[in-house]
Parts: C-alpha cells; structure tokens; sequence
C-alpha cells in the first residue's frame, strides 16, 4: 500500500498517535484505518478511504496505522481483527466498523461524523425562500451541491423551489444531475417521479372525467387523470385508473399507463401496501 502524502491523509505509528489521532481530534474528526500488508479486505477498504478523504478536503482526517509497525497502539486500541476503523471525536472513540464494507456503508459512517455544513447552508436557504428571496434561496442551495453534490436534501429543496416557480425542466436537471447513492438515491427518484406525474397534464379533473366518461377508450385522458389523481394523493383512486388502461392497451404511448404506475410506485416506496397490491396486479397483468 502506498505512503500517505496529502494533509488529508497521514501514515501514523506509535510515536505520533498521539499527536497526530488524540490531540489532533480535539479540533478536526479523525479516522483511523488500522490495517497490515498482509490483510487482503485492507487492500479494498484503505483506498476507499483515502477517496472519501480526499473528497472531504480535510473537513476529517485519514490516519493510517499499519499495525505490525505500530504493536503499542495496536494493544492499546484491543485490535483483534483488520481492517478496523476507528472515528475520534474530541480524544474519544466515538463509532466503529470492522472489515470491509461497501462504499455506502463507509459514506454513512464519515458522514454521522463530520460537522454538518450542508444542512447549515440548507437551514440558511430555506429561510431566504421563506422570506421571499427566492433567487438568494436557489444560489445558496446551488452552491451547497457544488460542495456536497451527493446531498439528496439540497437538490430535493432546490428541485421545488424550481417546480414553484414554473421551471419544471431546470428542476428536472437538478435531479438528474444529482450524484447521491443509497436511501438518498431514492429520495432523489421520489422527487423525480413527483415531478413526472404533475407534468404535463392536459385539463381539470372534470374535463378529463368528462372525456373518459365519453369515451372510455381516450387513453390520454385516462393516463393524465391517473397521474392528476396522484399528484393530489388519492393514488389508490389513481393506481385503479392506471392498471386499468394498462389492461386496455399497454402499448399506448409506449406504455404510459404503465410508466405512471411505476412513478406512483417510486414516490410510496416499496414498503406502502398499495404498491405491494399493485405490482402484483400489474406483474399478473404483463406476464399472464
């Protein structure tokens, strides 16, 4: 494994620990990646790291610890099995994994550790919009994605403060560009799915009952009426409509009606019990 050489990432024995894990953590998070040459998951798990630390531009720091050259923080810290990591906070341990883990897991873990910037910039953002700065609100929410562009809560925010203002496809592109992974990814595919089936709607819900009522075969006026009913909340209304036009023609518009669907499936998330009913209906549907 390479010698550390950014300021970010420092190589640590037994003679720095202290200065360099336990005061050093007084002022800034430490992680501490205690590894050995030998131990093939430390070779997946320390270069992750330094990424991630990379990415954080000294917000924490990385410090490394090859515990066959360090036997007395090796004791000290009880090491058993490698990799093990280490948080410090303030001279304390405050969290630990052990192993390799995957890089969602390994983000969630520097995350619960570092001082929270964004949401401090979100806080600030969303008080300029209450206030009726808008344009202050979207440039302080741009500038939090320029720095943490895997946050989900600033693109979400920034995502609605566009569709207020009738910029449906500006808010789109927020979405789409956002890099977030995990739960935050489908934070960002709720949003997105939101946004989708409030757009592009053609009429009232009077004119669009109107319309099916006269021809039950109107398939876009049965399409943009499930997805109008979704976007006020009356989904299982709106899911019955979907499933429906699906069962009359599911080639339609290369399968809107089903597409819908899944929109309203993506903003219930998979736990709702509606969309447990439905994709069976639907999955039954598609395949019988």
């Amino acid at each position: 494994m390479e010698q550390s050489t950014t300021s970010w990432v420092k190589d640590v024995t037994d003679r720095d620990f202290q200065r360099e894990v336990i005061e050093r953590s007084r002022t800034v998070p430490v992680v501490v990646d205690l590894w050995a040459p030998w131990c093939g998951p430390c070779k997946q798990l320390g270069p992750l790291l330094e990424r991630l630390a990379a990415e954080g531009g000294g917000k924490w720091i990385l410090a490394k610890v090859n515990v066959d050259e360090s036997p007395q923080v090796a004791r000290a810290l009880g090491v058993q099995s490698i990799p093990l990591v280490l948080a410090f906070k303030d001279a304390d341990v405050v969290s630990e994994f052990v192993g390799a883990q995957p890089e969602t897991v390994v983000r969630q873990f520097v995350e619960r550790i570092v001082p929270d910037e964004a949401r401090r910039l979100i806080g600030e953002a969303l008080q300029l919009a209450q206030r009726g700065d808008t344009a202050g609100a979207e440039a302080k929410l741009r500038d939090v994605l320029r720095l943490f562009p895997e946050n989900a809560t600033a693109a979400v925010s920034l995502a609605k403060l566009l569709v207020d203002a009738g910029r449906d496809d500006d808010a789109m592109k927020v979405l789409d560009d956002s890099t977030a992974t995990g739960a935050a990814a489908a934070e960002i595919e709720q949003a997105r799915a939101a946004l989708r089936l409030r757009g592009g709607v053609n009429g009232d819900e009077g004119g669009l009952r109107a319309r099916v009522e006269a021809d039950p075969k109107d398939y876009r006026a049965r399409i943009d009426l499930g997805r109008l009913l979704s976007a006020s909340g009356r989904f299982e209304e709106a899911l019955a409509l979907l499933l429906e036009t699906v069962r009359l023609d599911r080639n339609f518009d290369d399968g809107a009606a089903r597409k819908a669907m899944l929109d309203v499936f993506a903003l219930l998330g998979r736990e709702h019990p509606l969309v447990d009913r439905y994709q069976r209906e639907l999955s039954r549907l598609l395949f019988s």
